[in-house]
């Protein structure tokens, strides 16, 4: 690989790296998604940085220039983080109806029971009379 384009693809990779640490630092990034993304930061600046493992990788995969092989492998973990990323999607939307269906079943627990207790207390009330309202005197 040309030193120019190893030194971009390292800087790219690199820079990478650094913004997924500083999203971590700030807490914008939660720590369960931010291992996949610094395992393939870390992979992306291992082969830009190891020209060797990177010429092996072109020849494991059968592609004559290696910093197609580079590109092979960044797309290689974008599908990977887009699959991590549908599966966590999924999960959440599944969670998210159990959620509302038990919301739906509270808020109707609560309505019968608040229904229950306005009809006791409106028995009450007519078997106790509250002393009358004092009525103005002219």
């Amino acid at each position: 690989m040309d030193f120019h384009l190893q030194i971009v693809a390292l800087l790219g990779s690199g820079g990478l790296l650094l913004l997924v640490l500083e999203l971590v630092r700030r807490r914008r990034l939660l720590e369960r998604y931010a291992l996949v993304w610094l395992g393939s930061a870390a992979a992306l600046v291992a082969l830009s940085a190891w020209a060797g493992l990177l010429q092996l990788l072109a020849d494991a995969i059968g592609v004559a220039y290696p910093p197609s092989a580079l590109f092979a492998a960044a797309f290689f973990f974008v599908i990977a983080l887009l699959l991590h990323f549908s599966v966590a999607v999924s999960r959440l939307a599944d969670q998210n109806k159990v959620l509302a269906q038990r919301l739906a079943m509270t808020e109707q627990r609560l309505a019968h029971l608040e229904s229950g207790q306005a009809a006791r207390s409106g028995d009450r009330l007519s078997e106790h009379p509250t002393d009358p309202i004092p009525q103005e005197v002219p």
